[in-house]
């Protein structure tokens, strides 16, 4: 399931004026954010996506393959579905263990069954939470169902095109899950108010009122901000930990406190400027 690119020709908002942007591609390895208020339409950006729009939704999008219209197979049969998405929300029904979940999965997709060890010891990098492969998909929490289905993606599917909405509440080291799913020359696109994540991406498409509004192109100030925030990212994700464990607090490190006294006088400034 190689493609080049994928291409969003730009349709209409939800008064009916024509969106902005009007034609966004997107090539293997890159990774897009979809950033904007609630209500502004990301969601349904990401489904016209995962629908392979052909004019016939809301908002009158089209998405192309490869300069193509995907054909009627690709869009309706799930053994050619080129797109894995992944929400805060999902969570397993099957009564199977995590092994047998993978095994049918591996077996499916037509890989080798040393990618399910590749799985779960990816899986078990970005939760905190371990997962074994005796342990039955209907007892995993949110976090590691996320994290479960994010290394699934990354190693076994061969999905090219992974949508990922609103995961920054799920539990999970997000810019870890990242990393592994561009690493692994995937397209994604992330649906997100987080700013570690926005800032993680090269470019972020502007949602408003249901339309396209611009591209952001990631800055080099962005990037550097994105190291402050993802050292303080950490810092929550081990008194997180804390928590879980029921643990005490101490007061956060000289570093850690001087770091976010700093980012917070810097941007405040800024803000009041």
């Amino acid at each position: 399931m190689d493609i080049r690119k994928i291409t969003i020709l730009g349709g209409y908002d939800k008064i009916g004026i024509k969106e902005p942007v009007e034609q966004i591609d997107i090539r293997p390895g890159e990774m897009f954010g979809v950033v904007g208020p609630t209500g502004s339409g990301k969601s349904s950006l990401i489904s016209d996506i995962e629908q392979m729009a052909q004019g016939d939704t809301f908002s009158r999008r089209r998405i192309l393959l490869d300069d193509a219209v995907p054909d009627y197979q690709t869009r309706t049969d799930p053994r050619k579905k080129m797109i894995a998405q992944i929400s805060q929300n999902m969570s397993f029904l099957a009564d199977m263990s995590v092994g047998e979940f993978l095994c049918l999965h591996a077996k499916c997709r037509g890989v080798r069954d040393s990618h399910v060890q590749e799985v779960l010891r990816l899986a078990n990098t970005l939760t905190g939470e371990p997962i074994k492969k005796d342990y039955n998909l209907t007892i995993l929490s949110g976090g590691q169902s996320r994290a479960l289905m994010v290394a699934d993606v990354a190693v076994i599917s061969d999905s090219p095109i992974v949508l990922i909405d609103e995961v920054e509440n799920a539990g999970i080291r997000k810019h870890e899950a990242l990393k592994a799913l561009i690493g692994n020359g995937k397209i994604v696109m992330v649906v997100t108010h987080d700013p570690v994540l926005a800032l993680m991406t090269e470019k972020r498409i502007v949602m408003k009122n249901g339309g396209m509004r611009k591209i952001i192109d990631t800055t080099q100030d962005e990037t550097e901000l994105l190291e402050d925030l993802m050292n303080i990212d950490g810092l929550l994700l081990q008194l997180r930990e804390k928590v879980r464990k029921g643990e005490s607090f101490e007061r956060c490190g000289q570093t850690q406190g001087a770091l976010m006294q700093s980012l917070y006088t810097k941007y405040r400034s800024e803000e009041s400027a």
